[in-house]
């Protein structure tokens, strides 16, 4: 099942297959079960269980403070797309421009089997393409930070977020470093796709 059929729109441009190879193997991703705590269980796609061990929690704060910094600046400079469709097409245009994805659900998202296979698919896309990738469980604090959208003034899907490279030679963002290093060290711990909190 490709992203179109589920979501009954056009076809998604031609020319990347990765959506196809993770429908048919989550492209060798790691799904976890548990989320945020300790002791959350991780597959390696193999089958094999490893256990995870919780960064500390001022970590867990600074990657929070980090990542809303980041939505802001990125706003500001018309670095994000916002949508599950809307990013699914931009990683198939232009994968190399992506820099960091942040995937969002609520509680009553848990049972939307569409929006799941999305994610495996995303989550599949960025691990082949080395893209940071976190999860956040509050979609109304995105919505407050990220706002509705500029052109049509309507509330945006903000399950998936994806921040782009500007058209700007040696930018850099320090949220964006810091929540590259909270990634690096996620992934040290077997975590792959980390919660993260924003702060209040």
């Amino acid at each position: 099942m490709t992203l179109e059929e589920i979501h009954g729109q056009e076809p998604v441009p031609a020319g990347h297959d990765w959506y196809v190879r993770a429908a048919a193997g989550a492209g060798g991703g790691r799904a976890v079960a548990g989320g945020e705590g300790s002791g959350a269980a991780v597959g390696d796609g193999c089958g094999a269980a490893l256990t995870l061990c919780p960064l500390p929690a001022r970590r867990m704060q600074g990657a929070g403070k980090a990542l809303h910094e980041l939505l802001v600046s990125a706003q500001r400079r018309g670095c994000l797309t916002a949508g599950v469709y809307e990013s699914a097409k931009l990683m198939n245009v232009d994968p190399d421009n992506v820099a960091f994805c942040v995937l969002a659900t609520d509680e009553e998202d848990e049972g939307d089997i569409a929006l799941q296979i999305h994610f495996t698919l995303i989550q599949a896309f960025c691990c082949e393409n080395d893209i940071d990738i976190v999860r956040v469980n509050d979609v109304a604090k995105l919505a407050a930070i990220v706002g509705p959208s500029e052109e049509s003034g309507e509330p945006r899907d903000l399950h998936c977020i994806l921040i782009t490279n500007p058209n700007e030679d040696g930018w850099k963002d320090p949220a964006l470093e810091k929540l590259n290093s909270f990634c690096e060290e996620s992934r040290n711990i077997n975590d792959w796709v980390p919660t993260i909190t924003l702060p209040e």
